[in-house]
């Protein structure tokens, strides 16, 4: 807790753009959330290097992460928005909890399986011990929150194992994290296989709405989005790929799905694929407008980056010597 309100923490990988997944499930969600908690929201470019990164290309990635989190409607001013990288204690505060989590804990994580899968040409050790890193990011702010979605839970649930453990040595160091279950979006799945959640790493570029996609694009993937034989616009089990299209519509219109049943009763699949295109394509207009104009204006950005690094650095470091001097570290002398 800092002060009266308690602490959210959330991290994003800076691979790439945001999907409307991203947006509509989580981060449209999260605008108010700093006049209720104090809010941390990191680009994770520490986690990025586990696979292999162009480095300019990685720097270019983060800095257009962090202007969306700005253009998506998160005041700079009123939540932490950081680089993971410029704050140190992620890594050292991770190299202290790798000494008090398990081996045979890390090998059961499912997203170390499923990513050596993909990259069985570069399993390496900090693949393994990602989860770690997680939970320093996660403890190092005091976290009572973290939004995280089903790939993740495993995580969270390591970190939590990891605190408690080192409560149990060492007193009352880190408050016990627990998920977020405040207002979220509706889960956004793929519009090429509904039964998947969207996500920018699909190989098929046409499984997903970046947040940056132009009109054009978006409603030709939503043109494309699988749905079935059948031409009625109803929401139902037996037909996942029509109920995700109705999702996004929904979370983009405000409409009920009794509305969309409504509206679209009789028309068919072509008519309605287009009216989803457009409605994304009208909710992210002004995001994509908002962040054109911020990256025109670097003095500012680079302002953000650097006031924000240090309010993260101060919040982290007194967390970091707070461990340091419970393992037995001897304090740096000034």
């Amino acid at each position: 807790m800092i002060g009266d309100k308690k602490v959210l923490y959330s991290a994003v990988q800076a691979t790439g753009n945001l999907t409307i997944g991203n947006y509509l499930g989580a981060l449209r969600n999260w605008v108010n959330l700093c006049d209720e908690y104090e809010c941390f929201f990191a680009v994770a470019n520490e986690h990025s290097i586990t696979v292999r990164q162009e480095p300019a290309a990685l720097r270019k990635h983060a800095r257009e992460l962090l202007t969306l989190y700005i253009a998506a409607g998160l005041d700079p001013e009123k939540n932490c928005l950081y680089y993971q990288s410029h704050v140190p204690a992620h890594a050292e505060l991770a190299w202290i909890l790798n000494c008090y989590t398990y081996m045979g804990e890390l090998s059961r994580m499912t997203q170390f399986k499923d990513k050596s899968a993909k990259h069985e040409d570069n399993v390496n050790a900090g693949l393994f011990t990602y989860p770690v890193l997680m939970a320093a990011d996660i403890l190092l702010f005091q976290a009572d929150y973290v939004p995280v979605g089903v790939d993740q839970k495993q995580h969270l649930e390591l970190t939590r194992d990891i605190a408690m453990r080192f409560n149990s040595i060492y007193g009352d160091v880190f408050t016990i994290p627990e998920v977020y279950l405040g207002k979220t979006g509706r889960k956004i799945m793929s519009l090429q296989d509904p039964s998947k959640k969207m996500s920018k790493s699909d190989e098929n570029p046409n499984a997903y709405i970046l947040m940056m996609d132009d009109k054009d694009t978006i409603i030709r993937k939503f043109k494309r989005a699988i749905t079935d034989s059948d031409t009625q616009v109803r929401y139902s089990d037996d037909k996942p790929g029509v109920s995700n299209l109705i999702d996004i519509y929904a979370s983009c219109t405000g409409k009920s799905t009794e509305e969309i049943e409504k509206e679209f009763e009789g028309q068919g699949y072509g008519q309605f694929k287009l009216a989803v295109g457009e409605a994304v394509a009208d909710v992210l207009t002004p995001i994509q407008e908002r962040y054109a104009d911020l990256s025109k204006n670097k003095d500012y950005i680079d302002g953000i980056i650097k006031n924000n690094a240090e309010k993260a650095n101060y919040f982290a470091n007194k967390t970091l010597r707070k461990v340091q001097k419970k393992v037995g570290f001897p304090e740096l002398i000034r």
